[in-house]
């Protein structure tokens, strides 16, 4: 059986059922196989997970030679927002991630243009290896908390704006001052968060 059809079935039970409702039986019933063929592509579990999140790293296509035209700052900032989509789109699977550094040619691939852009750019090895840790960990953190496709993470018992605007003015006069722009949507939020590292890792940059 071929290893992209398993690993495709894997993450697709991890998308419609969460991702601790993928094992080795799970996964055969799904292909109509037994584990004995599972076991001939992974030796365990972990595995399978390491391969279920490196596709999910495939398709966050980046060219190395055009990042490194972009800018340190333009490139992950576009590395950010493409890694937020294709991991928010899987945001089961994303959760994954928690479970082990990804270590597969494709995050490896996306690892070395990120830090080759900025060592390229001036970072010491340790700033850029900071960096790129920092940003991956920050895109994740959001990710997960994406609901569905793509869209804002909203839920039935979600504080509308309605609550922070009704708040007791004598209790929370800090809250009622702000009301007017809660709750903030989670990809606004996203972009903020990433121009204030990215504030931070120009004043890094700087000082070395």
């Amino acid at each position: 059986m071929p290893l992209e059809r398993i690993v495709a079935t894997a993450l697709q039970i991890v998308d419609e059922e969460g991702s601790d409702a993928l094992s080795m039986r799970t996964l055969a019933q799904r292909l109509g196989s037994g584990t004995a063929t599972l076991y001939r592509h992974f030796d365990n579990r972990a595995a399978l997970v390491a391969h279920v999140v490196d596709r999910m790293f495939g398709s966050v296509e980046l060219n190395g030679d055009e990042l490194a035209a972009l800018g340190w700052e333009r490139a992950l900032r576009t590395v950010a927002h493409t890694m937020f989509d294709a991991l928010a789109r899987h945001r089961n699977a994303a959760r994954l991630l928690v479970e082990q550094i990804p270590l597969g040619p494709n995050a490896m691939a996306l690892r070395e243009r990120c830090v080759a852009v900025l060592l390229d750019c001036g970072f010491p090895p340790r700033v850029a290896a900071y960096a790129f840790a920092t940003l991956a960990r920050f895109v994740l953190g959001f990710a997960v908390q994406v609901n569905g496709h793509g869209g804002a993470a909203q839920s039935d018992d979600a504080p509308p704006a309605a609550v922070f605007e009704s708040v007791d003015p004598q209790l929370f006069p800090a809250t009622v001052t702000v009301a007017g722009v809660l709750p903030v949507p989670i990809e606004e939020e996203f972009s903020f968060g990433l121009e204030l590292l990215l504030s931070g890792l120009a004043h890094l940059r700087d000082e070395a």
